[in-house]
């Protein structure tokens, strides 16, 4: 008998896990036990209770308002009913978690497999305890996803704050708000609080801008229309120093600028004092490894614990997938990682050589509420570079393209990295109307390694994804012309 133990089995690691060890349960070479356990109550996971899909839900009330709003060929601004947001969002993330746990149940049904709704804990090394059960697997993976990361600010402990799970319950908004946070959550819920929820809202950002791994334009970008369509003010090259509570229920917080606060001029940090009614934290996540017992065995968290096999380095035969490995803490990631831990303890029990998993970068940020998503495929400028890879990079504006005016938003830019030698593309980034759809499609040619001159040449009715077709006619035009300077020559034909 082959016993593995998963824990955290509602989330989309452990269910991913878990599909996959009883799909390939005949490839082992004795009879598979799998014990699912979870205490969630509902069971669903952090995407679907409180993460990437109840946001959706409610910052498509935002986009709608601010299309609207935003278009002066229409008359009036239609006004956001919060209770009905929340609403509706309550009503899809019952049905989702619904859908997840009845699958967690069916897979229990199986004569193989048991779900154990309690508590997992660590009391030795691969033995855990939940509830009355002591229970010692061959094989363990934790899945038990992320919890806020909390900054260790001094008075951080005194004063109340709202976390993005705590904004998508929100009805009622205070007046005044300060954000600390402006990775991928505030990005998403800043413009929500100050669309719908009518807050006037200043947001704390260390660096010159957002998305500082890209090229300073998309960032730069980002800023312009939170500033100028969102009305939010972002203090940039900002710290924060202390929070404290105010008589009026408020906050208060002490923050350190470098310069201005809109941009370094070489003079020395001064300190702003902020005031708001609410302070919202959006400072990201870590992984959820708190209460898991993990000090009873050999395990210790720390900088390279997890192995590309996501095996840990300290016991080979215990798995972390998901969140809770601090990689890269996203939904389709999770559920790649799990399937990819499945099938290393396949493989490890049948002694064959494990496999690492690669992951492509496949990113979506749903910034501007959605109007103005940033995607991001494969390679940046930067990661190319800093790989030596012999690459080039063409960029478009939206603004090119007639389409995004007729569309009433014409700002954005794309990017698209491309290998010099035989036309592969490496990479696509995409800041504007629509990339958010056109992500697919692109990471179809970054992973099949397609040549940028086989992508199909066909005209069709105009949308937006023009703004793909010029990317790839600079970049078969670069290409030509690098190629011919080396003395290659045509060698397809480049007509588009």
């Amino acid at each position: 008998m082959v016993h593995v133990a998963i824990v955290g089995a509602y989330g989309s690691a452990g269910v991913a896990v878990a599909d996959e060890l009883v799909a390939r349960s005949e490839e082992f070479d004795e009879p598979l036990e799998v014990t699912l356990l979870d205490d969630g109550e509902p069971g669903g996971g952090l995407c679907i209770l409180r993460g990437c899909m109840p946001s959706k839900d409610v910052l498509s009330a935002g986009q709608h308002r601010y299309q609207a709003r935003h278009d002066d060929r229409l008359e009036g601004v239609p006004e956001a009913d919060p209770e009905a947001v929340v609403a509706r969002k309550d009503e899809h993330v019952s049905e989702f978690a619904d859908h997840r746990t009845s699958h967690v149940h069916d897979l229990a049904e199986r004569e193989s497999v048991e779900f154990v709704h309690e508590t997992a804990r660590f009391v030795d090394d691969r033995v855990l305890e939940a509830g009355n059960r002591r229970i010692e697997p061959d094989y363990v993976v934790i899945a038990t996803g992320s919890v806020l990361d909390v900054p260790d600010l001094p008075g951080i402990d005194e004063v109340g704050f709202d976390s993005s799970a705590d904004v998508l319950d929100t009805t009622t908004f205070p007046d005044s708000g300060i954000v600390m946070g402006f990775g991928y959550i505030g990005l998403e819920l800043a413009p929500y609080l100050s669309e719908v929820g009518g807050v006037d809202l200043t947001v704390v950002e260390h660096d010159d801008h957002p998305l500082d791994e890209m090229e300073s334009e998309y960032g730069e970008t980002i800023l312009e229309r939170y500033r100028d369509q969102f009305d939010i003010e972002v203090l940039t090259n900002t710290d924060e120093k202390r929070v404290e509570p105010i008589d009026d229920g408020g906050v208060r917080l002490v923050v350190e600028q470098d310069g201005d606060g809109d941009e370094s001029d070489g003079s020395d940090p001064r300190e702003r004092t902020l005031e708001a009614d609410r302070l919202y934290c959006f400072t990201g996540r870590r992984p959820n490894l708190d209460g898991l017992g993990l000090e009873r065995t050999r395990l210790e968290p720390e900088d390279g614990w997890i192995e590309s096999t996501m095996q840990t380095t300290a016991d080979e035969r215990v798995f972390v997938v998901g969140d809770a490995n601090g990689r890269e803490p996203i939904l389709h990631v999770a559920k790649e990682q799990g399937f990819a831990a499945a099938e290393n303890i396949v493989r490890r029990h049948r002694g064959e050589d494990l496999e690492p998993y690669v992951n492509v970068p496949h990113h979506v940020i749903f910034s501007g509420l959605g109007v103005y998503p940033f995607a991001r495929i494969g390679h940046t400028p930067a990661t190319a570079a800093e790989s030596g890879m012999n690459a080039f990079v063409v960029t478009r504006k939206a603004s090119s393209d007639g389409v995004f005016a007729t569309k009433n938003h014409p700002e954005g830019r794309a990017t698209l990295i491309v290998d010099a030698e035989n036309g592969r593309v490496l990479g696509f980034q995409g800041l504007h109307l629509h990339a958010d759809v056109m992500a697919k499609t692109m990471q179809v040619l970054v992973e099949m390694k397609v040549d940028v001159r086989e992508v199909p040449k066909r005209a069709y009715h105009p949308t937006t994804p023009e703004i793909l077709d010029g990317l790839l006619r600079e970049a078969c035009d670069e290409l030509e012309g690098r190629q011919r300077c080396v003395g290659i020559g045509d060698s397809r034909d480049m007509a588009l």
